[in-house]
């Protein structure tokens, strides 16, 4: 049996950099609180949106223009009974071109069909890349998806 990570795609009409520059800016587009620096190597980052998520994030890779990951260090989250799912598992941005156009690519490695968390986690990450991170890259501002 194959095991399929979460993955979602979006494409704009922006450059490499602008695309960067915001998937860094995760305050902008990942609704809740964010303390600690998210834009350097080895920089750890706290997310917390009450009373349902916490989780660390160390940036591992940064390519400017081109990959962003972040390990998931620690994580709490309320809502499933293994409460630190997330603990372990990579947040992965890739970012490319394709037919003239800036190609986004998340892939949430370890968050695959066979947890608990996949259904519900799955959705946020896809209002949060195609609506909320979309509309920062292509307006400058994100949009409120919780």
């Amino acid at each position: 049996m194959t095991t399929k990570d979460f993955t979602t795609t979006i494409l704009v009409d922006k450059t490499p950099k602008e695309t960067f520059d915001a998937i860094n800016n995760v305050s902008g587009w990942w609704q809740g609180e964010i303390e600690g620096n998210t834009d350097k190597l080895n920089e750890e980052f706290d997310y917390r949106m009450e009373p349902y998520h916490f989780s660390k994030q160390k940036v591992v890779e940064i390519i400017p223009n081109k990959k962003v990951v972040w390990l998931v260090t620690e994580s709490e989250l309320t809502f499933v009974k293994k409460k630190n799912e997330w603990t372990g598992t990579k947040i992965i941005f890739e970012i490319s071109e394709k037919d003239n156009k800036t190609q986004l690519r998340l892939t949430h490695t370890g968050l695959v069909p066979e947890i608990e968390c996949y259904g519900g986690c799955s959705g946020a990450w896809t209002d949060l890349i195609q609506k909320s991170l979309y509309s920062l890259i292509t307006t400058g501002k994100g949009k409120k998806i919780f």
